[in-house]
């Protein structure tokens, strides 16, 4: 049996691995391998619906976690996912999205709509000032909100693009899951009616009215 004096050095030892892991690179990868994607909702606790221990306490550790409106794929989602799976030591990706987003509760075009009469140029953007040159087309500004007409539709198909990236090394375990907000439960994303009965995953189930624009063509 280990005594106290060494089982106090070893959690030393640990711990400076833990605080310089980065210096490592992929030979210091977060605790379990893993990078997650999900929806910057306050109502989705991540930690609670993976049973890792990502937010609480703070640095635990388990995983590398990026959170965006909806938990989607976007240009930003997909520079952080090729650094930590390619540099960082990743092998698994989870995204999880949830129910009564508020991706869910507006059409884009009509948020596209209020940002002009407030004078914004939706047309003519510097996305990101230090990087002038990323640009998106004319009119392409309500796609790129990436409103969702069905949440379960929308994580299947952030799973594929993840799995097709070709950024993204194709041994990387890729999956998606659904929180439900009202029930507190996880579940996979799924077509079933029957599944899907009991919460809110639709846009017509907001009010809205319209087909979001089509960023999944």
């Amino acid at each position: 049996m280990a005594t106290l004096k060494e089982q106090i050095e070893d959690r030393l030892r640990e711990y400076d691995h833990w605080a310089t892991r980065r210096r490592y690179g992929a030979e210091g990868p977060n605790n379990r391998r893993l990078w997650v994607l999900a929806c910057m909702d306050e109502r989705l606790p991540v930690d609670e619906a993976l049973g890792i221990r990502v937010d609480t306490p703070a640095g635990a550790g388990d995983a590398h976690c990026f959170r965006n409106a909806g938990g989607i794929v976007t240009d930003d989602a997909i520079r952080s996912a090729m650094l930590t799976c390619n540099f960082f030591g990743t092998e698994e990706i989870v995204i999880v999205q949830h129910t009564q987003c508020g991706m869910l509760s507006a059409n884009a075009v009509d948020l596209e709509a209020a940002l002009k009469k407030k004078g914004v140029d939706t047309d003519n953007l510097t996305l990101d000032p230090t990087l002038p040159e990323l640009k998106l087309e004319r009119g392409a500004f309500a796609k790129w909100i990436g409103m969702m007409d069905d949440v379960d539709e929308t994580c299947m198909r952030t799973i594929a693009a993840f799995r097709n990236h070709p950024l993204i090394p194709q041994h990387v375990v890729v999956s998606g899951w659904i929180w439900e907000v009202e029930t507190r439960r996880l579940r996979a994303p799924t077509k079933e009616a029957e599944k899907r009965a009991r919460t809110d995953v639709r846009a017509v189930q907001f009010g809205v009215k319209g087909k979001q624009p089509a960023r999944w063509a």
